[in-house]
Formats: structure tokens, sequence, C-alpha cells
């Protein structure tokens, strides 16, 4: 049975040859992070507001619900009652939908915000990474022998 070369060394020597300049995955990297830690904010301010809408929406709901379990002593107090419980339910629920529209809306503007600086952000890496490999390639051409005639 032949044993296989390795070629961890080779390979480790070849790409030894191509030095590589990790500084703008490094910075690219924590861009990107910053970008997720601050729509993640953006995330879980909108969800916690939202859980708090729906607890309250769910509080009024309940203490609405109150007159409806009472005891009447004529029938259609009954029917009242459901009249009264329906019209609350649709006043609640009118302010509830609002005040979620309120929280989409800030979100909304919120992540417009955040991408435009994200773009601006990106641009300007963009901008000081051609900046740096035109300013090195320049000084590799300098310093690169002249042709020979």
């Amino acid at each position: 049975m032949t044993k296989s070369q390795d070629f961890t060394k080779y390979m480790t020597d070849m790409m030894g040859q191509f030095p590589v300049d990790t500084s703008a995955m490094t910075e690219a990297f924590k861009t990107q992070a910053a970008f997720g830690e601050r729509m993640s904010k953006i995330v879980l301010g909108a969800a916690e507001q939202s859980a708090e809408i729906g607890h309250k929406w769910t509080r009024e709901t309940l203490s609405k619900m109150g007159p409806m379990a009472e005891l009447k002593e004529d029938p259609s107090d009954y029917a009242k009652a459901m009249t009264d419980f329906a019209s609350a339910s649709a006043e609640v629920a009118a302010e509830n939908m609002a005040a979620y529209a309120e929280v989409a809306k800030k979100v909304q503007m919120d992540t417009v915000e955040l991408m435009m600086a994200a773009g601006k952000e990106a641009q300007e890496d963009a901008t000081a990474a051609v900046k740096k490999a035109t300013s090195e390639a320049a000084t590799a051409t300098k310093k690169a022998p002249a042709p020979a005639k």
C-alpha cells in the first residue's frame, strides 16, 4: 500500500509567496459586526415595544370582559353588555393598532437611517482600500527592475 504524500509544507510555502494584507478583511468584519449590533438593537427594541402593546391590549380586553360575566336581571342586559364590550374592544383595537403602526414606522425610519450610514461606511472603506492598493501597486512598480532591452 502506498502512502500519500503530505502537501501541507508545499502549500504553506506556496501561500507564503503570496502575501495578503488581512487588515481590509478585519475592518470589513468589524464594520459588519457593528452593523449587526445596531440592527439587532432596532429589532429588539421593536419586539419589546410590540410585546408591551400586546400585554396592555390583553389587560384592557380582560378588564372589559368583567361586566359581561356579571349576573343580569333582564336578558336584554346581556345583549347590552355584549354591545358595550364589542364597542370598547373596537376602540381598544384601534388604539393598539395605531401604537403598532408607530412602532413599525419608527423601525422603518431607523432601518433606512442605518442602511444609509452603512452604505456610506462601505463606500468610504472601498475608497480607502482602492487608494491603498493603488499606492502599493505604484510602490511595487517603482521598485521593479527595468526590463532588459
